[in-house]
């Protein structure tokens, strides 16, 4: 793939067309940081976000849509319930090695924190220096599947998929990919904690006090890492620290990359 940062890039994983974005330097000049959205999310939705988070780091930053969501292929119906295990397994090895990633950091929200997660719970990949959590699950909760309903009213009966009609190609896809599975009775035991133990790299974990979809007991899971974790938890915010508290996550995140930078200085010194 051409690093383009003037045009939106189109990438084929397995014959599936994926829409990505790219900000800031080439994976050959710095590393990269690749984001990954929320469950109703896609690369419009993360906003101005990967744009700032690339001039705050200086690192390059590639943030895509995932198939069934923005202007990325439709998903055929219904989802498997481990379809983020899929991603992390399936398709994002693919999509690293499509871009050209030499080294970087994982940064994920919501369930492209799930997705990051399983990704260095399955794969070795010494490529990835860190992971960034936004708001990640690992588990169910009721509170959590109770918020999910409620958006099955809001899109069913309410507005919802209006405004989400105008980021998502099929915005059927994109919500019913998403809604039916989290509301699958299966899915009440959906439980991928076991990634944990395999991670072997620096995190960084951030949630909102008030995040309606999980609670801290997501971030209390990050405690049996076996590497440096550091969490911040934001006061009046929910589900979006990036754009509910953007500045706070930002400063964060940049302290977070400044530091591995300056890890990966000192490992090449003494080598």
């Amino acid at each position: 793939m051409i690093w383009d940062t003037e045009s939106p890039v189109r990438l084929e994983i397995d014959g599936v067309g994926l829409e990505g974005r790219c900000f800031g330097p080439s994976p050959e000049d710095k590393p990269t940081i690749v984001m990954l959205h929320e469950g109703l999310g896609c690369v419009a939705l993360f906003r101005d976000f990967p744009a700032k988070v690339a001039e705050a780091t200086g690192h390059g930053v590639f943030v895509y849509s995932r198939q069934g969501y923005g202007q990325s292929d439709p998903v055929p119906l219904p989802r498997p319930l481990d379809y983020m295990t899929r991603e992390a397994v399936d398709v994002l090895p693919k999509l690293l090695d499509e871009i050209g990633f030499r080294s970087g950091v994982l940064l994920g929200h919501s369930d492209g924190a799930s997705i990051a997660a399983l990704y260095l719970g399955n794969i070795q990949d010494h490529r990835v220096r860190g992971l960034i959590l936004l708001a990640p699950h690992f588990f169910t909760e009721p509170g959590g599947l109770a918020s999910i309903a409620e958006a099955k009213k809001a899109y069913d009966t309410g507005d919802l998929k209006s405004r989400l009609a105008k980021y998502h190609a099929d915005v059927e896809s994109a919500f019913r990919g998403w809604n039916d599975a989290w509301l699958n009775p299966g899915f009440e035991r959906w439980n991928i904690a076991y990634a944990i133990d395999y991670i072997r790299v620096p995190v960084l974990a951030i949630q909102g006090a008030d995040d309606q979809y999980g609670t801290l007991a997501q971030i209390d899971a990050l405690d049996a890492l076996y590497s440096p974790f550091d969490r911040l938890i934001l006061d009046d915010c929910g589900h979006a620290p990036h754009l509910e508290q953007p500045d706070k996550t930002l400063a964060e995140i940049a302290d977070f990359i400044a530091r591995l930078d300056r890890i990966e200085a000192a490992s090449v010194e003494v080598a």
